[in-house]
């Protein structure tokens, strides 16, 4: 009886799988899509069986979770999307508005070129001078340099990298024989002269690396030792710097950067990067052709020696020029460099009441009477090309004669240093009495006139001023920069 029982049972049970096999492969057949359609009647649930009715629950509620579970599948998808196409309209925002960017800016140097060059078609006659006080002869083209400072003025935006720490980077020397770096690193940073700095990097034409070389031969350099490697290598660091937090260096692989430097070691430390050395824009005051010095890409800096950081007041009011000037020429300097020792060798102490030339000057003699007294000044080349001599020469009115090698003159493609400097070759030395003696009276009239218009140019103003030697190493930055197109 038992037995028969439990085959009764067990048939039941069989038959209650066998239906809910079938109810789940008749459910499977239909269309979830359409739950309406497929839902039963509530009455006809009260009527079923419970476990019927447990099983139509069962389905519904699974087959509910399924279609939530398919929404949010389909909405994550969707918002995907949508973020994914937001970054791609983003990103080609971004490059539009670069795009535009650097447009405008070309847009603008072009417009600068256009403007230079029909005041060269022009020319620089009479009736197009516009009355600025400088003297014509001074200038290989007077209206069209007048032309390209206007244009910087109105144009030129320099940013300054912010990058690195004092007394290395932001700071220089401001005073002593190399005041041009310090005084342009401080002007351009905090002069009025920012006029011509942007914060907006984008907008830039030029990009400034604010290092003072002078600064690292200070702190870096082991005395003695004459290994450069230290300041190459902090060029190198830094330049490596910029470049992996922007993208204006990669861009023209540095050909619209620049760097100041008044240091003989200038050019060694800017070879610290190659980059820097063959692209960038150099302003050095070792400006030797002969050693890397490119005057196509790179700018002379004139070597000011200012004592404490001002001009002597000495040579605050030069002579006027109906003031005699009983010596011809003048120098006093110490024995080093190729070129000086042949000149002390030749003239030194020799007695020559014309021709003045001392090693260590004597106590009751002042530098600047005797330059003050004489015709021309004697500038030779020392350890390097540059000399401060020139300037202080221009400062006292005293015609610069320069005896130097492969030196290219500070600001030579805009003034004509013909018209107030004599230029002697290192073999014309023992003839330099002869070869001054010979400058016609009428000449040296107009070479003085030349001094006297062109000063302006060789002096460190503060605050900057218009035309002072700042705003002059600016404008050979803004003329380099017009020939390089980031296009």
């Amino acid at each position: 009886m038992e037995t028969r029982h439990g085959i009764a049972v067990a048939k039941v049970v069989l038959c209650s799988v066998c239906l809910v096999s079938a109810a789940l492969v008749l459910l499977s057949s239909f269309d979830f899509g359409d739950m309406a359609w497929f839902a039963p009647d509530p009455s006809a649930l009260k009527s079923s069986s419970p476990m019927a009715r447990q099983l139509v629950m069962r389905e519904k509620a699974t087959s509910s979770s399924d279609l939530v579970r398919a929404a949010s599948f389909a909405s994550a998808e969707s918002s995907l999307g949508v973020q994914s196409s937001t970054r791609r309209n983003t990103t080609t925002i971004r490059k539009t508005k670069k795009a535009r960017e650097e447009r405008k800016l070309e847009l603008g140097l072009a417009k600068a070129r256009a403007a230079i060059r029909r005041a060269a078609k022009l020319g620089d006659r009479p009736s197009n001078r516009t009355g600025h006080g400088t003297s014509e002869a001074a200038y290989r083209n007077r209206r069209v340099f007048l032309q390209s400072y206007m244009e910087m003025e109105k144009r030129f935006k320099v940013y300054v990298y912010s990058e690195g720490e004092l007394p290395i980077v932001h700071d220089g020397p401001c005073k002593d024989i190399y005041t041009m770096e310090g005084r342009f690193i401080h002007e351009m940073e905090h002069g009025p002269s920012a006029r011509f700095r942007t914060r907006d990097a984008t907008r830039a034409h030029a990009y400034f690396l604010p290092f003072s070389v002078t600064r690292m031969v200070q702190y870096l350099y082991q005395p003695l030792t004459y290994d450069v490697t230290p300041l190459q290598q902090f060029v190198a660091d830094y330049v490596r710097a910029v470049s992996a937090k922007y993208p204006f260096w990669n861009r023209t692989r540095g050909a619209d950067h620049f760097m100041v430097a008044c240091h003989d070691w200038g050019p060694h430390a800017s070879l610290g990067d190659p980059h820097l050395y063959n692209n960038s824009i150099r302003a050095l005051c070792n400006a030797n052709a002969s050693e890397g010095f490119n005057p196509q890409k790179d700018v002379s800096l004139p070597e000011i020696h200012l004592l404490d950081g001002n001009i002597s007041p000495k040579l605050l009011s030069p002579h006027p020029p109906h003031v005699p000037r009983p010596i011809l020429a003048f120098f006093a300097g110490g024995l080093h460099g190729p070129i000086r020792p042949l000149l002390l060798g030749y003239w030194k102490d020799r007695g020559d009441p014309d021709l003045r030339v001392y090693e260590y000057l004597p106590k009751h003699l002042d530098y600047y009477t005797l330059m003050l007294k004489s015709k021309f000044c004697l500038c030779p080349s020392g350890h390097e090309v540059a000399s401060p001599r020139i300037v202080e020469a221009i400062y006292a009115e005293c015609v610069p004669v320069i005896i130097s090698e492969h030196y290219v003159l500070p600001f030579s493609d805009v003034l004509n240093w013909d018209e107030f400097s004599i230029k002697v070759e290192v073999s014309g030395i023992p003839r330099l009495k002869e070869i001054l003696k010979a400058v016609p009276e009428d000449k040296y009239r107009r070479l003085r006139q030349g001094l006297k218009a062109v000063r302006r140019h060789f002096v460190l103003n503060q605050p900057a001023k218009r035309f002072d030697a700042f705003h002059m190493v600016l404008h050979s930055i803004w003329l380099r920069r017009l020939n390089v197109n980031l296009g």
